[in-house]
């Protein structure tokens, strides 16, 4: 049997932005325990030329919800880029995995060779659906959830592997 496109995008989207969430949960309850200012953590970056953690974590809500969209035929969800809080980090969280989980698997499957277009800053770039998933959407998705946990583990937040894997599924 093979793997659907649903399956290889929703659930996995969805589960990841879960971990994610708790991640942030976590490094906001450290700030609170060390009565550390969270901007420092959501505005911190690795590098001076990278995105901040605020902007990876929008980022990453945008490839996951674009990808699902995409693949399904359907409108991409627009959020505005404001969230400068874990409440506002993890608001954006629930609203990409609310969007997510609105997209039937019907909807999604199938679309292995539907075009996809993605506007970039160097322009358009067409892929057919499943090289678009499994070449560009899901890599692009876990470099900016992978950069978000690298920022809040080199700044000190006591998350490790089993926080970005997250519950292990039973079925």
């Amino acid at each position: 049997m093979s793997l659907s496109m649903y399956l290889a995008s929703s659930p996995v989207f969805t589960r990841t932005l879960a971990n994610l969430s708790a991640i942030l949960g976590k490094a906001q309850a450290q700030c609170e325990a060390r009565k550390i200012d969270p901007l420092v953590l959501t505005s911190a970056r690795l590098f001076p030329d990278m995105f901040a953690l605020s902007r990876q974590v929008q980022i990453a809500c945008d490839a996951a919800k674009g990808a699902v969209a995409r693949l399904a035929g359907v409108e991409i969800p627009k959020h505005e880029d404001t969230e400068k809080t874990f409440a506002e980090l993890q608001a954006r969280i629930e609203k990409t995995i609310e969007f997510i989980a609105s997209v039937k698997p019907a909807q999604v499957d199938g679309s292995e060779a539907r075009d996809v277009v993605v506007k970039m800053r160097a322009g358009e770039v067409a892929f057919k659906g499943q090289p678009y998933l499994l070449g560009f959407a899901l890599p692009n998705f876990y470099f900016h959830v992978t950069t978000a946990y690298n920022i809040l583990r080199h700044n000190g937040v006591e998350v490790g592997k089993s926080d970005f894997l997250g519950p292990q599924p039973t079925s």
